[in-house]
């Protein structure tokens, strides 16, 4: 049976979100009024509206005149809204039932200033089938981890979504 002390709880607040056009402004109230950090995620707001709605979006780069995708780019998470090697805008594609395996760990007893989940916790990189990158979050399970475990992907949706990275987590299968 899994308890509350077996799994990571985040110390962070949901940040406010204003609209310009389809961009997301992001208030992150990480040090009360005086402190609200204002980020616009631009081109990727389409990734964090998802993951407060419980979807992974990954971009791929189709342009059939890219020296290196051809036509038919890996997907890339996190996402980039132009390809790095054409520079031309990607596409988005959902990932569907985002699972993987942790390729590398890192276990954090104790965090830096500004940190936002709770101590200790894993923090993982999971490579996924299908998926060109490696992505870097953090695992909510606290019992021992070895490379090559199987993750899946959790969000956190609806009144507990941040509007940021800290949505997408994963957990042991």
């Amino acid at each position: 049976m899994t308890t509350v002390k077996d799994r990571v709880s985040l110390t962070t607040q949901p940040s406010r979100i204003d609209e310009a056009g389809n961009a997301w402004i992001v208030h992150n109230p990480r040090f009360g009024d005086e402190g609200t950090h204002f980020h616009t995620y631009g081109l990727l707001t389409p990734y964090f509206k998802n993951l407060a709605e419980g979807q992974l979006l990954g971009t791929k780069c189709v342009n059939a005149h890219c020296p290196i995708a051809r036509g038919e780019g890996e997907l890339w998470l996190p996402p980039r809204s132009d390809c790095p090697d054409c520079h031309q805008p990607m596409i988005w594609q959902r990932v569907e039932n985002p699972r993987g395996y942790i390729y590398a760990y890192t276990h954090v007893e104790r965090g830096g200033t500004g940190l936002e989940i709770e101590c200790p916790y894993y923090q993982i990189d999971v490579k996924m089938e299908g998926v060109g990158t490696i992505l870097k979050s953090y695992l909510v399970d606290r019992r021992a981890i070895r490379i090559g475990d199987r993750v899946r992907a959790r969000f956190r949706t609806g009144a507990d979504a941040t509007h940021t990275c800290l949505d997408l987590y994963w957990e042991l299968e």
